[in-house]
């Protein structure tokens, strides 16, 4: 029987037998996260990680619409535009959260139902266990705003087949459940109508080998997966070595996807493109996935203290515009001391993780 620990609107906190359930409870805001959501979580997490009451961690969305769209950016453009320091606060709460839910030393599900986008990603991608559905919708389409994909999942795409990985950081496409089982950022598919059956089947459960048999007993196989059958041309564009090469061989490739992907891309931020492309190379060889959140953190302080991210929030957001003026405009207009001052050390502001 489901017994409500916290109720405070923005999350939302359950126990079911040995099993407990956080909820993010912002459906008006697609689930979108704050500072305090994330600080909340993170305490519960490590609450329950030496409880021995606690067997495993269910982790879910309200509202059926998405499980997270991402983080609250209306938030970090308006503490921004005051100089106020909680961007800078927020990744450093929010990376930690995503390390801890990655280095989880308990069974931790995260549902990935409906839309689940950019901190969405980081909260459940990095999950021992992580549940897709025929209503999820997954992407990282934060070029598309003067940002990056940061929430270390440069460090999971670049592990994607092939270049996957690098078109999906680059496009901001978004995948289903068969998809993301396929490129390594979901593990089972559960039909969403079985969703509210979790619970009482994790009740019991303290073994990952528990969880993941009670998760299988749910599971049906997704819808066939799309970009399996693109990967001829997006290997063949996306491994190029350079963002000019990659753009001039999507404008010879007479695939029709290879068009959209083009066009996607054309209204990315030159910067953001070049970035999110150092980004992901540079992730493939780090052996830790701290690594990758520590690059994230650098490049995220340079973005928010740069143009592009505010201009593409104003464009997106505020004003609604769809019109954003890049600085620069053109991806050949980038030079490599821009692309650089993103990945540069910051200092004491480093982010470090507990061992």
């Amino acid at each position: 029987m489901s017994e409500t620990l916290l109720r405070d609107g923005d999350l939302l906190v359950r126990r079911d037998g040995a099993l407990r359930r956080i909820t993010l409870n912002r459906p008006q805001a697609l689930n979108a996260i704050t500072l305090d959501m994330a600080l909340a979580m993170t305490a519960l997490l490590r609450q329950w990680e030496s409880d021995p009451k606690v067997g495993a961690v269910l982790l879910d969305g309200a509202g059926g619409r998405a499980f997270c769209a991402g983080g609250d950016i209306r938030a970090l453009y308006d503490a921004a535009k005051t100089g106020d320091s909680l961007p800078a606060r927020f990744w450093a709460t929010e990376y930690k959260l995503n390390v801890l839910i990655a280095r989880y030393a308990k069974p931790l599900v995260a549902v990935m139902d409906g839309l689940v986008m950019g901190g969405g990603v980081g909260l459940s991608a990095h999950a021992a266990h992580r549940v897709v559905t025929d209503r999820s919708a997954i992407a990282m389409p934060e070029v598309g705003i003067g940002f990056f994909p940061d929430v270390g999942a440069c460090f999971l795409l670049a592990r994607a087949p092939g270049y996957i990985g690098t078109y999906l950081a680059l496009t901001g496409d978004r995948i289903g459940a068969a998809d993301a089982i396929h490129c390594g950022l979901a593990d089972v598919h559960v039909p969403a109508d079985r969703l509210g059956e979790l619970p009482s089947v994790l009740a019991g459960c303290r073994s990952r080998v528990e969880v993941r048999a009670s998760l299988e007993g749910l599971s049906t196989a997704p819808a066939p997966a799309r970009l399996q059958n693109e990967r001829e041309w997006i290997d063949a564009c996306y491994g190029a070595d350079g963002l000019e090469t990659i753009v001039e061989r999507l404008s010879a490739c007479h695939a029709e996807a290879a068009q959209a992907a083009l066009d996607a891309m054309r209204k990315a931020s030159p910067t953001s493109l070049k970035v999110a492309l150092r980004n992901i190379r540079s992730a493939a060889a780090f052996k830790k996935v701290e690594e990758s959140f520590q690059q994230d953190y650098r490049i995220a302080l340079a973005c928010i203290a740069g143009h592009d991210f505010l201009e593409g929030i104003r464009a997106t957001i505020v004003d609604k515009d769809r019109n954003p003026r890049w600085r620069p405009d053109k991806i050949e207009a980038v030079a490599p001391d821009i692309v650089d001052r993103h990945f540069q050390s910051v200092g004491k502001l480093e982010l470090k993780f507990e061992s």
